[in-house]
């Protein structure tokens, strides 16, 4: 199995001190975070389905760290669902200012 990936990474992927500037180089940077995150995401749901298919057929499979890659898994979605549900009610406030 392969070994489990830290969160840590993505708290390195914005600047968040208050000196640092969090303004786009271009237009598409914010587009790319949003693709690279989703794409972690995803990648992070198929390594727990495989963790869970080994544990299942009896493969070398420690359930300790199975749970754990189900939990991360189920984390980052619900995270991403909620940035998901931000943005789309941004959009709406937005949508709905009158000009």
């Amino acid at each position: 199995m392969a070994p489990l990936t830290s969160l840590g990474s993505i708290s390195t992927a914005l600047p968040l001190s208050p000196g640092s500037s969090a303004a786009p180089k271009d237009a598409s940077s914010f587009k790319n975070l949003l693709l690279e995150s989703l794409d972690h995401v995803n990648s992070m749901q198929k390594d727990a389905d495989l963790a869970v298919q080994q544990l299942v057929t009896g493969g070398d499979a420690n359930p300790a760290e199975v749970l754990t890659a189900v939990q991360k898994a189920d984390l980052s979605f619900r995270m991403m669902m909620q940035v998901r549900n931000k943005l789309m009610q941004a959009y709406q406030e937005i949508k709905d200012i009158r000009i």
